[in-house]
């Protein structure tokens, strides 16, 4: 694959899912460095606020408002971002929504349309990139997955099957394109644990108000990993040292990780706060009431890491070995340990 990706402020970057957190936040940082930028998503009144504060900067911004569960609406993305700025540079899959609950008390339409959202979003964004990234000579397309496409957790099972999903999609897909010699890099970004409204747009079925299990991380640090891939792909990163050394730990020691993860995990994601009621969350239909925010409400007794040194390691060819290895000698101690 001969491809050579442009510097940042000469790319058109597209992002779905940019209405609020990661998504809202690769798009803000991109614009400031000089990109132009499509954004996407189904809330257009803050995809209006979001993309009006980056135009009236004198930075260059449009949006097009989109279910990423409907093909030809991304279609129509792609086609506005060539109409608008003469192509498209790097096209990033972000959209996502989360269940929490147990497997057994989740409606199996609920399941469907989660993962409508989380893989099939992924797969019709790839479908409506594919063509223009090809076309015009070359150009990177990321998918924003999750550490949870390594290593399952319990009270969110569809949605870490659905990265799981992702993970599988996106492999296949840059092998046959490597086969190919299609000039389009692929790279999948999974964060850990980050302070967005995830929580907020989840659809909850506990009896209790959902949160993030620690470590957390702030937006701005998956969307630094999502801009250095623009300018110099990479095939895989993960966000966040802690999950990875989780991830390594359910690698070395499986059964291990499995009773780690079921006596830190079920309470980690719960609060003592009774739930309202059962909310939907943005599973069907965006909040178009709420204001466009990169970070959420997490308690402030929760810490919110706004660097990782693993990623930042990671991010760097010559580091990547030396931060496995310490990572993985760090697995195998706490493995020892329990």
């Amino acid at each position: 694959m001969n491809f050579h990706p442009k510097p940042l402020d000469e790319q058109v970057i597209v992002v779905t899912g940019a209405s609020s957190g990661i998504g809202m936040t690769i798009a803000e940082m991109a614009a400031e460095r000089g990109a132009r930028v499509v954004l996407s998503a189904r809330a257009e009144p803050k995809l209006r606020t979001i993309t009006d504060r980056i135009t009236e900067r004198g930075l260059e911004a449009t949006y097009v408002r989109a279910n990423v569960t409907k093909p030809d609406q991304l279609e129509l993305l792609a086609h506005t971002a060539i109409e608008r700025y003469g192509g498209i540079d790097t096209w990033i899959n972000n959209a996502g929504v989360t269940i929490f609950g147990r497997l057994e008390d989740t409606a199996l339409d609920d399941a469907h349309q989660l993962f409508e959202t989380n893989y099939w979003g992924v797969v019709n964004g790839s479908q409506a990139a594919l063509p223009f990234l090809r076309r015009q000579g070359g150009g990177t397309l990321i998918n924003i997955g999750s550490t949870l496409s390594d290593r399952s957790l319990a009270l969110q099972g569809h949605y870490s099957a659905s990265k799981h999903a992702v993970k599988a999609y996106t492999d296949a897909l840059r092998m046959e394109l490597e086969k190919n010699e299609d000039p389009i890099a692929v790279c999948l970004i999974k964060p850990a644990s980050i302070n967005t409204n995830y929580v907020k747009h989840a659809k909850n079925n506990m009896d209790v108000e959902p949160t993030l299990p620690p470590p957390v991380y702030a937006p701005e640090v998956v969307a630094r990993a999502v801009l250095q891939c623009a300018e110099h792909p990479r095939r895989d990163v993960v966000v966040g040292g802690g999950a990875r050394a989780l991830s390594l730990m359910g690698k070395l020691a499986p059964g291990l990780g499995d009773r780690v993860m079921e006596a830190t995990m079920f309470a980690g994601q719960k609060t003592d706060q009774p739930t309202n009621g059962g909310s939907l969350g943005t599973l069907y239909a965006p909040n178009n009431n709420e204001a466009p925010t990169r970070s959420g409400d997490i308690d402030e007794s929760v810490p919110v890491f706004e660097h990782s040194l693993y990623t930042a390691l990671s991010m760097h060819p010559v580091a990547t070995a030396a931060a496995g290895l310490l990572l993985g000698v760090g697995a195998a101690a706490l493995a020892r340990r329990l």
